[in-house]
């Protein structure tokens, strides 16, 4: 039998997939968040783990490399979902994917007047098309971290960006000004190999929509 790969990255959604995978007996054989190795095997036979960023587990499922992953909704999002079969929601990794300002901000007005907004964001494929549906001229510009800085200094009007408690917007004085989605993370699978493989993946989809109820 072939070895299926199952794609996720490190951080929060690799602490919350672990007891989803020990329900399907694909438990690491080793402290996967501290380990350098990059293919992990597991408790279960057939199947490995294999780490990746977070923003790379759509590509490596999409394009075959791996015929599984967990990922976020914000990066599937992002990343358009192209060649992906998305069967269960874990319900991990909640959070909500947000527009916020600094305190003090019209944003209502704003975009009610059609003023043209900076947004700062890693999220360029979400930004643009949130704003587009609302009829907002906008300019994009593209950051990979410390966001909540560019309204301060004045880089951007507003964010959009990822809050789970809302206290790093608190402590540098933003506030959310709208929810753009809630965000937690998927099963996806290569529909390809869905296609080829079923017998030996719809098993494990099961497991995993099972282990999600829990």
């Amino acid at each position: 039998m072939a070895t299926l790969s199952i794609a996720l990255s490190k951080g929060r959604i690799l602490a919350e997939s672990v007891p989803l995978l020990a329900c399907i007996g694909a438990r690491p054989q080793e402290d996967a968040e501290s380990s350098r190795k990059l293919i992990l095997d597991t408790g279960r036979r057939g199947v490995r783990l294999i780490m990746v960023r977070a923003a790379d587990v759509p590509t490596y499922v999409g394009h075959g490399a791996a015929e599984l992953g967990i990922a976020g909704g914000d990066v599937l999002a992002e990343h358009g979902g192209a060649g992906l079969y998305q069967p269960v929601d874990l319900g991990i990794a909640r959070c909500r994917m947000v527009v916020a300002a600094r305190r003090g901000f019209d944003y209502e007005s704003a975009v009610r007047q059609g003023a043209r907004l900076r947004i700062a964001t890693k999220y360029v494929r979400i930004a643009r098309e949130h704003f587009a549906a609302k009829g907002v001229h906008v300019d994009l510009i593209k950051l990979y971290g410390s966001m909540e800085l560019a309204p301060l200094l004045g880089l951007a009007d507003v964010i959009v960006d990822l809050v789970s408690s809302g206290k790093t917007l608190r402590a540098n004085k933003l506030v959310a000004v709208e929810e753009i989605m809630p965000v937690s993370a998927r099963l996806i699978v290569n529909q390809a190999a869905l296609k080829t493989r079923r017998a030996e993946l719809q098993p494990l989809i099961d497991l995993f929509s099972k282990a999600a109820r829990k």
